[in-house]
């Protein structure tokens, strides 16, 4: 196992190399110049006094000065793209790069992009773990029920619910709950993260986030309803139809025994992969859900970033998702030696 990670971690770490080189590269595709942005804004506030040919040396010379703190006072992509990350010097011998803490700085926001990101991954973090510990505590149950009465009553009616939810899409959903309680029942806000004005403490303060949270995360859970359940269902159906649970069942083991010890140890084998994405994909954010509820979450911070070109932002985020990516492509690996005697990744 531990040969295996090594050597996964090593794939992990040249993957990353490669993705974060290509969008970098991407990215400077794009026309924009901090170093001329900042020169010439600090110019402006110069300008009195000045000869138009003086301006012109001053900038060249601010130009220079901004081009090499920066690191971009080369054309060599290479060089710029290790500056950046932190592997080559500045032109004053200095490193300044992201393994140096220098994750960039919001124009937007006129902030370093540090500080931007803290308050956003907070609230992700918060409202997706309970609504992904909501589903799971509902669609793996419900899931097992429906499969092993398979073709009931329930079943179909639970069939039709569940293809009605998940065929719908997300944001049409949200509109619905607005209405009904929002506009007909009253009970919850239909936007914000806590009451307009207030300065709560302790425990005030968590009630009342959870409140303004509650129906995001009615929102988010019932979509993940639909979805979850059907995959939960076929799986205990392929479990349940296997030789090793026949051969339980002619041993005379309680059904029970069958279900939760043999059956869902084999049923949980494919979920393992959909479980853990889910609860990695709680650090990108809920796009639609964040918009329609005016949450400041990662999603919400990623399309404010794109619609005013904030680049740093952006580039930080993306590492951050591809990072995420890769630990969990790790993780569920491991898993699955966890959770299968039969898979061996040893080697």
């Amino acid at each position: 196992m531990g040969r295996y990670v090594v050597k996964r971690v090593g794939y992990m770490v040249v993957v990353l190399i490669i993705l974060s080189f290509l969008m970098f590269m991407i990215y400077n595709l794009i026309p924009n110049n901090r170093a001329y942005t900042d020169a010439r804004a600090e110019l402006q506030t110069m300008k009195k006094g000045l000869s138009a040919e003086d301006m012109n040396t001053r900038f060249d010379e601010l130009y220079l000065q901004y081009q090499r703190q920066y690191g971009t006072d080369t054309n060599n992509m290479v060089v710029r793209y290790l500056r950046w990350i932190g592997l080559y010097p500045l032109y004053d011998g200095s490193y300044n790069g992201l393994l140096q803490g220098n994750f960039g700085y919001s124009y937007e926001q006129r902030d370093e992009v540090i500080n931007i990101v803290g308050a956003p991954m907070r609230n992700t973090i918060m409202i997706n773990i309970f609504a992904t510990i909501l589903a799971l505590g509902i669609t793996i149950p419900l899931g097992i029920v429906c499969a092993v009465k398979k073709g009931g009553r329930g079943d179909r009616a639970m069939q039709v619910f569940t293809l009605i939810g998940y065929s719908l899409p997300t944001f049409l959903i949200a509109i619905l709950f607005i209405w009904i309680f929002c506009s007909l029942l009253g009970i919850f806000p239909p936007s914000g993260m806590k009451t307009p004005g207030s300065d709560y403490h302790g425990w005030q303060y968590f009630w009342d986030r959870m409140y303004y949270m509650a129906l995001p995360l009615i929102t988010m859970t019932f979509c993940s309803l639909g979805g979850m359940t059907r995959y939960v269902r076929a799986s205990m159906i392929e479990a349940l139809s296997m030789d090793c649970i026949k051969t339980a069942r002619a041993k005379g083991l309680t059904e029970k025994v069958v279900i939760y010890s043999h059956a869902w140890r084999n049923a949980l084998i494919p979920i393992v992969t959909l479980v853990i994405g889910w609860f990695l994909g709680i650090f990108s954010g809920s796009v639609v859900i964040e918009q329609m509820f005016a949450l400041n979450g990662m999603g919400d911070l990623m399309i404010r970033s794109l619609r005013t070109a904030d680049f740093d932002v952006i580039m930080l985020l993306q590492m951050f998702y591809v990072i995420i990516s890769l630990l969990g492509n790790l993780i569920i690996d491991i898993a699955y030696g966890l959770v299968d005697p039969r898979v061996r990744v040893s080697k």
